[in-house]
């Protein structure tokens, strides 16, 4: 029920496009633009081809991020992120992280979701392609990638949770916290940067957890 009413919600940021014509994506643009896309066939043996297409670091001057949806090659609509288009027989839903795409799926009219595909170019592709040519070396780097958050979890949250606590308000409500783990400035803005590193492939992926990803962001 809660979600029904996040989807109508969402639903209503949704407006109509210009009919522009989506632009090819270039090589360049893999660190800063996502392009994906669904195919949906119909019976006679047509195909109905959508594209979303959306800036991975949002907007420069509000940090808003935005998507816009292409139907055919021409813009069929825009709408701002968190976004729900309606398409053929369901649901397109679009959310961002810090890192990029955390979903961009194809949801049925009886709830069966589908990841869209990426652009063979787009960062996201090339990814894809990783993983299908050498399963077992994705496997291992999804794997990395997921032990370097929970590592940097682990050593960056008692170091902050300590200053916190020294705050006289929090103090006297929770008492003190002595992080067991001191590292030095060098060294934790290594953590920080392998973390973010670590969040970013994942969200080629779109793999997104609130507790390690969140935690990084």
């Amino acid at each position: 029920m809660l979600k029904e009413w996040r989807r109508e919600r969402t639903a209503k940021r949704v407006k109509p496009g210009d009919g522009r014509e989506l632009k090819r994506f270039r090589w360049w643009q893999s660190l800063s633009r996502v392009l994906f896309y669904l195919e949906l066939p119909h019976d006679d043996g047509r195909r109905t081809v959508y594209a979303v297409d959306a800036k991975r670091w949002g907007d420069q001057g509000t940090g808003e991020y935005k998507a816009d949806l292409y139907l055919h090659g021409r813009h069929h609509a825009h709408s701002k992120v968190p976004a729900a288009f309606p398409v053929q027989d369901g649901v397109i839903e679009v959310r961002m992280s810090t890192f990029g795409l955390k979903r961009c799926h194809y949801v049925t009219a009886d709830g069966v979701e589908h990841q869209l595909v990426p652009d063979p170019h787009s960062a996201e592709g090339r990814r894809a392609h990783l993983d299908r040519a050498y399963p077992a070396l994705s496997r291992c780097i999804g794997f990395l990638s997921a032990a370097v958050l929970l590592v940097a979890l682990l050593l960056l949250v008692p170091q902050v949770a300590e200053p916190l606590t020294e705050v006289p308000a929090v103090a006297r409500r929770i008492g003190t916290f002595t992080s067991p783990v001191r590292l030095p400035a060098w060294l934790n803005g290594a953590v920080v940067v392998a973390s973010v590193l670590a969040s970013t492939e994942r969200a080629l992926r779109l793999r997104y957890s609130r507790l390690l990803d969140g935690a990084a962001g």
